[in-house]
């Protein structure tokens, strides 16, 4: 199955050398599952040409905020839309989270509790997971349809599903620990609060529950559709 990366943004340049860019990052994620890949970089402007090129999309995070007036924001948004209701499989991670929650009358803004950083403890479908996340935007208002399949205190809408059509997450499952580890060191020092680095630099190595998202990810792309 192939699967469109729709890139809206790149990975800080100081930690792109051993850990790539953010479409390198989903490639292992995502790896041995029956996917293919294939990246447009839609935050240049350059977009699909139909929403049935690719076999499903997956829109990547963004240091972007997606109320913000770029460019890219509207065609993004209207190529949303169309998969939707093309019913093409469609995945977006953090900003592609948010932005699909917008394009579908959804809310999103700056919020007002600060950011979260690093290791993130949720519950997923009744469960517990832990993910590493990177936010301060997030999704306060969500669309009609939408449903929340996870959340915590900070985060009420932390993975929403728009029935088989689009299955979104506010957390990062392809950043590892030593991504998260870079993003501490040469991000977070003057925009991020003090404790809140420490804190999350006190759970880099705790264990995370990416490989389950990314089983999630893969059964939602690869389920059977009528």
């Amino acid at each position: 199955m192939l699967i469109g990366i729709l890139q809206t943004g790149q990975s800080p340049e100081a930690l792109r050398e051993g850990n790539g860019d953010y479409p390198d990052m989903f490639q292992r994620l995502l790896a041995d599952r029956g996917l293919s890949f294939r990246t447009y970089k839609v935050a240049e402007m350059d977009f699909p040409a139909d929403v049935h090129d690719c076999d499903g999309w997956l829109i990547t995070g963004s240091r972007f905020g997606v109320y913000e007036e770029h460019p890219f924001i509207a065609p993004l948004e209207a190529f949303i839309r169309k998969t939707i209701a093309a019913g093409v499989p469609l995945v977006g991670i953090c900003f592609g989270h948010q932005i699909i929650a917008q394009a579908m009358g959804g809310k999103v803004e700056k919020y007002a509790g600060g950011w979260a950083i690093g290791a993130q403890d949720y519950v997923l479908d009744g469960a517990p997971v832990t993910l590493n996340a990177w936010h301060q935007d997030q999704v306060v208002r969500r669309p009609e349809g939408a449903e929340v399949i996870a959340c915590n205190d900070f985060c009420e809408n932390a993975a929403l599903v728009y029935g088989d059509r689009a299955f979104t997450v506010q957390a990062h499952p392809e950043f590892d620990d030593t991504f998260i580890r870079g993003m501490l060191e040469k991000r977070a020092p003057g925009l991020v609060p003090d404790p809140l680095i420490a804190a999350a630099a006190g759970r880099v190595a705790e264990e995370k529950s990416s490989p389950l998202l990314a089983a999630k990810i893969a059964d939602f792309f690869l389920k059977p559709r009528g």
